[in-house]
């Protein structure tokens, strides 16, 4: 079981993995913590954005729209590999997701599949989302998909957790199909060796 870090730490971890990181307004106290806790967290979460243009899809991701209010992530993957950090602590990126996927990544074993959502993943995981329109052939530029990774492996290294800590989205929730344009175990495999 692991706190989330601060805003401060999570900053560093992420420039220490060799990333470009942007501040995005007051991104440290942007959060939905009002409604409900941030906490113990247990993994990472990646997801695609269904946007194009890296301006829209950082303000889409820190301010949300009328049915789902921002932030939306804690990171906002651009196609350059930049990381753009539009909130900190709670956010509306997980939704409800499957219980036995939580044990599965608390423990660090393969995946079970999503098949219900009884269970709050905001409260529980920190989430990349990363700037694609989902549909399996726009392009993920190859700064962007090492940015990923590193992003996911700078989370798992500071609260020393293994590369199953990393999971999509479509892993957690029912019908959710993101990210799209790659395997989430070849990510975990790249995540998996920036970790040796």
């Amino acid at each position: 079981m692991s706190a989330p870090m601060s805003a401060d730490r999570f900053i560093q971890a992420l420039r220490a993995e060799g990333l470009t990181v942007v501040e995005v307004g007051a991104w440290r106290t942007r959060n939905r913590n009002h409604k409900g806790p941030w906490g113990p967290v247990h993994g990472v979460m990646i997801h695609h954005t269904v946007t194009h243009g890296t301006a829209y899809t950082v303000e889409l991701c820190r301010d949300g729209d009328s049915a789902l209010p921002g932030p939306l992530c804690h990171g906002v993957i651009a196609k350059d590999g930049r990381v753009h950090l539009v909130g900190y602590g709670r956010t509306n990126h997980a939704g409800a997701g499957d219980s036995d996927v939580l044990a599965a990544v608390i423990a660090e074993k393969r995946l079970p599949p999503d098949h219900r959502a009884d269970t709050d993943g905001n409260r529980y995981f920190y989430g990349f989302e990363c700037e694609n329109l989902g549909d399996g052939e726009d392009p993920w530029p190859p700064a962007q998909l090492d940015a990923i990774a590193r992003a996911a492996a700078a989370v798992c290294r500071t609260h020393g957790w293994g590369a199953r800590s990393v999971i999509g989205h479509r892993e957690w929730q029912p019908g959710k199909i993101d990210p799209a344009g790659f395997t989430m175990d070849w990510l975990r495999d790249r995540v998996a060796d920036r970790l040796k």
